[in-house]
């Protein structure tokens, strides 16, 4: 696959940090017009209480508003597993298209038959306003964006670059954080680290890559933004050096000592929807289900 690399064009980014769930949203402008998308949007909430709020995705609004743009793209690099997507209300009140890889309907396919969803949930993507494949395409203002298909996280996980900044989801997380995990229904750590090997071999090094999530090393403080090169020299999991073997050791080792996100089966559930919530039943009330050894 070529790539249209353009880094003659750097986007104007605004980051917002949901400390609950350690999320990075962004907000990514056109820096010639008004033009905006929004990626990795986060919906709150108390699972303990069952309650959704709002207070993150109206950041988002607020900032757009503020600054007079036109939100035009609501982009999910995945469907996320530990937080759930605010796109949907993000969308009703701003507009824009909202858009996931081609490969969501894999994880629909797969979590659907997990949480008995029934013939009535749709597994075709039909959630979506656009599928991405790799390779793909879209516009915002006169900005012009390109996907590349990056799985091993999830089997849907995708990269978007955007001029000379690449919004890279949960495929890599900053240098001393290293990886992502691979262990998710779906996920491989061998084909984890040929999606980074493909990011950080075909992006020019000056590219700066911004992460879905961080979760403070050694409690240092939070950060989000590093670059190709920064990645290559020192990520502890996939720096140039390291090979798939060695790589897939690490993480498939890590990987088995870790527990499952703790809003996973909200998130989930919501996120194969495209962010909405499981339809009300015949009193108006929404559920959600807990599989019982299910996962």
């Amino acid at each position: 696959m070529n790539y249209s690399i353009d880094m003659s064009v750097t986007p104007k980014v605004a980051a917002f940090f949901d400390k609950d769930t350690n999320t990075v949203s962004y907000v990514v402008q056109d820096p010639d017009s008004k033009a905006c998308a929004v990626y990795d949007s986060v919906m709150d909430i108390d699972y303990a209480s069952g309650r959704i709020s709002c207070q993150s995705a109206d950041a988002l609004i607020d900032y757009i508003r503020a600054n007079g743009l036109e939100l035009q793209w609501l982009i999910e690099t995945h469907a996320h597993a530990d937080h759930l997507s605010a796109a949907p209300y993000i969308q009703r009140k701003l507009g824009g298209k909202l858009g996931i890889g081609e490969h969501i309907v894999t994880v629909q396919d797969v979590f659907g038959k997990v949480f008995n969803e029934g013939t009535e949930f749709q597994r075709d993507g039909s959630q979506f306003d656009r599928l991405f494949k790799d390779g793909d395409t879209y516009e915002i203002g006169g900005l012009r964006a390109f996907v590349m298909y990056t799985p091993g996280h999830t089997p849907a996980c995708t990269t978007h670059v955007v001029g000379s900044a690449a919004f890279v989801g949960d495929t890599l997380f900053m240098p001393d954080g290293g990886t992502a995990r691979a262990d998710f229904p779906g996920g491989d750590a061998r084909t984890l680290f040929r999606s980074i090997r493909k990011v950080l071999e075909t992006l020019p090094r000056e590219t700066k890559l911004y992460m879905c999530h961080d979760y403070a090393p050694g409690g240092r403080e939070i950060k989000w933004e590093t670059t190709v090169d920064e990645q290559r020299r020192t990520n502890i999991h996939v720096r140039d050096g390291m090979t798939e073997d060695e790589f897939v050791r690490l993480r498939e080792t890590r990987d088995a000592t870790l527990g499952m996100p703790k809003l996973i089966l909200p998130s989930l559930q919501v996120n194969i929807r495209g962010g909405r919530l499981p339809e009300p039943d015949q009193s108006g009330k929404r559920f959600l289900k807990v599989p019982i050894n299910g996962l």
